[in-house]
Order: structure tokens, then C-alpha cells, then sequence
């Protein structure tokens, strides 16, 4: 049985797959869940899976889940918590579902030792793509994404040769305000933002979703998950959100990979890889989706999707600053305190005032994230 220790646990990512890993019951085993702060849903979790360790972010939080905890359990707390049940390396397979740039050194941790990384945290590579792809070549370890796109174009590469490929074809719902024009923009609400039109996820990624940004930080992960340049990589509108990504091949072929929306499949492939098992998830039902439909992005709606190939032109640290921008200004628009479109107005603005350096090690990341944020908290609180 394979060994899973799963950060996020609480989150949809999280939660979907412990339903992949309930359903392969004979193939995985829960050795470790982390969570920010939901010790309900946790101590449930603990219940079922049986984990030795669990980390809760919260250190509050943590003392009371040992009061609450009925089944046996070692409980952690705080980064420290998080980077030690990671440095343990009692897992095979280390599972990264957490929100933001918190997701990294874990992620770096786990690399070092070998193991499988099976990645939804967007963050981690768009902050330190170029060190987290080579620290995988150093150390050997499998780097396997679970965001759906780009696990669409690694089952659509798989056997291929990457010398042949012309470029790949990130597809995007485009959120729920595609039909919407640049000022009806100017006054949505934090519940319209929220309400996606196909997929069920947390507050952050779906408000990315809505400003497109979403898709602006896959083009710069695929960037560093398939070593392409950002001019062959493409975004197109997708609203079905059938066709989770395609690869065209220089014959003028092309791959892809269609389901009905559902995180499970991208989650089980990645557990389960190079193997396919036989799952009960969706079945997708081709006459009773009648039609698929495709359109160009609007750049000048979706401004977000513009900044995030700016920034992988800009090379260095931009990204990592594009990333901890954005996660400010989505914070700032969940707690009602700006505008929708204020998002990539202040991503813009920080990128234009943080220095961007070339070539950074890892402690330069991590001193540009927290430069960023310092910066942007005294402009803006």
C-alpha cells in the first residue's frame, strides 16, 4: 500500500481525495493530514482515515482538537508543525492542496526527500518554478499535477516526444462573469464573484476564476511543468469545461483529455500513475452535452490573465511577486474592502515598484514574497 500525507485536508481539493483514496481502500493508507483550522471536519477525517500525525496551522486550534479527538492521534501545530510531519518521510506519496504560498517549502521539503509530489498548489511554482523543477531533477523525485488543466496535457504527452509538441492549449470556464462587459464589472459582489458556474472549490481559487488569474498562474506553472515558452502557450474559453486542456503536436494534431467536471479524476491519476483504475466517479455522457463551445480570452476584461504572461517575460522574481500580490488583493476583496477590478490594479502596481531579480535562490523568493506583502500592506492599510 502506498503512504499519503495530505496537506490541506479540509480544502475540496483535500477532501476529494480522501473520497479517491476511500474508493482505492486496498491501495492507500492516510498517514498524515494538515488543515489551517477546521478541527470539525478534521477530527472526522482522524475518525476515518486513522492518520498518526495530523498539523493544525492554528496553534489554538490544535489544543482543542486533542480535546476533541476520540481516535488516537499525534497533534502538531504551526509552520514548524507542517515542515516536520514533512521532514518525517513516513509517506510515498506527498499530496500539496493547500491555499497560496504557504504550499512551498513543505513542497521543497518533500522534493529533498525523494518522493512523489502530487501538486494542486498552484503557488509553489508559479513563486519558485525554475528551483522547484530543478531541486525535482536533482533529487529524482516525480513531480505529478493535480490542478485538472495540466494533468489534461501530461495524460495527452504521455508517450509522446516532447521535441514534437507545438504548443499547448490551457482551456478556462471563463468564470461567472464571461458574459459580463468591463463595467458591469465595476460593482459586482463578493457572492457573485463566488459563484461558479461549474466547479465547487474554495474562496480563493474561485475568485481567482472570476479575474481569470487562475489561468494566468497554470500558463506560468505549465511554463515550468512542460518547459515551453509562454508564446506556446495558449488560453482558450471554454465554458462546457469538457475538454480540461489539449496539446497540439507539429503534424497539426491534437490531444486532449474530456470529462464531465470532476477533481477526483486529475487526483486518482496522479495517485495512481502510470496505472488507470477502475473508479465509480462520472460518467460523461456525450449526446446529453449536446455541444461544445470555444472563445478567445478578453485581455482587457480579464487584465489579471494579461499580467501573468507579463510576468513570465519578466522572468526572475516577477512571478513570485505577481502571486503575492494577487493573493493580497484577493483577501483585501473578501473582506469587502475593494472593488472587483481593484484586483489587477494593485497586482499591476506591484509589479511595477518590487524590484524583480534574476536567477533567485530559494531565499530570495522568500524574502521578495514578504517584501511584497509588507509593501502593499502599508499602501493599502
Amino acid at each position: 500500500m502506498k503512504k499519503i500525507l495530505l496537506l490541506g485536508s479540509t480544502g475540496s481539493i483535500g477532501v476529494n481525495t480522501l473520497s479517491v483514496i476511500k474508493e482505492f481502500s486496498e491501495e492507500f493508507e492516510v498517514t498524515g493530514l494538515t488543515v489551517n483550522g477546521n478541527i470539525g471536519l478534521l477530527s472526522e477525517q482522524i475518525e476515518e482515515f486513522h492518520p498518526k500525525t495530523v498539523v493544525v496551522r492554528d496553534a489554538a486550534k490544535a489544543e482543542e482538537l486533542k480535546k476533541l479527538l476520540k481516535a488516537p492521534a499525534e497533534v502538531l501545530s504551526g509552520l514548524e508543525g507542517l515542515i516536520e510531519i514533512t521532514c518525517r518521510g513516513d509517506y510515498d506519496i506527498f499530496v500539496s492542496s493547500l491555499v497560496g504560498f504557504a504550499g512551498l517549502a513543505p513542497t521543497i521539503e518533500a522534493i529533498k526527500l525523494c518522493k512523489r509530489i502530487a501538486l494542486a498548489n498552484k503557488e509553489t511554482l508559479v513563486a519558485a518554478g525554475e528551483i522547484v523543477t530543478r531541486l525535482c531533477e536533482e533529487y529524482n523525485a516525480e513531480l505529478l499535477p493535480i490542478d485538472s488543466e495540466h494533468s489534461a496535457i501530461f495524460q495527452s504527452i504521455v508517450g509522446e516526444s516532447k521535441k514534437e509538441i507545438k504548443k499547448l492549449i490551457l482551456t478556462a470556464s471563463g468564470g461567472p462573469f464571461l458574459n459580463k462587459s468591463v463595467g458591469e464589472l465595476k460593482h459586482v459582489t463578493v457572492e457573485e464573484a463566488l459563484n461558479h458556474p461549474n466547479w465547487k472549490m474554495g474562496n480563493k481559487i474561485t475568485i481567482d476564476s472570476a479575474t481569470m488569474m487562475n489561468k494566468g498562474l497554470e500558463v506560468i506553472e505549465a511554463h515550468w511543468l512542460f518547459n515551453l515558452p509562454k508564446e506556446r502557450i495558449e488560453t482558450l474559453i471554454h465554458p462546457q469545461s469538457i475538454i480540461h486542456s489539449m496539446v497540439e503536436f507539429i503534424d497539426s494534431s491534437i490531444k486532449a483529455q474530456l470529462s464531465l467536471p470532476d477533481m477526483k479524476i486529475p487526483i486518482q491519476y496522479a495517485l495512481t500513475y502510470p496505472r488507470r483504475l477502475k473508479s465509480s466517479f462520472v460518467e460523461t455522457n456525450f449526446p446529453k452535452i449536446q455541444k461544445l463551445t470555444f472563445f478567445e480570452p478578453d485581455f482587457v476584461k480579464f487584465n489579471c490573465l494579461k499580467l501573468a504572461y507579463e510576468a513570465i517575460g519578466s522572468g526572475g522574481t516577477a512571478p513570485c511577486t505577481l502571486n503575492a500580490a494577487n493573493e493580497f488583493a484577493v483577501d483585501l476583496f473578501l473582506k469587502k474592502r475593494i472593488e472587483f477590478l481593484q484586483i489587477p490594479e494593485i497586482i499591476d502596481f506591484a509589479l511595477n515598484k518590487i524590484e524583480i531579480k534574476q536567477a533567485p535562490d530559494i531565499e530570495t523568493i522568500f524574502e521578495n514574497d514578504r517584501r511584497t506583502r509588507e509593501y502593499l500592506n502599508k499602501v493599502y492599510n
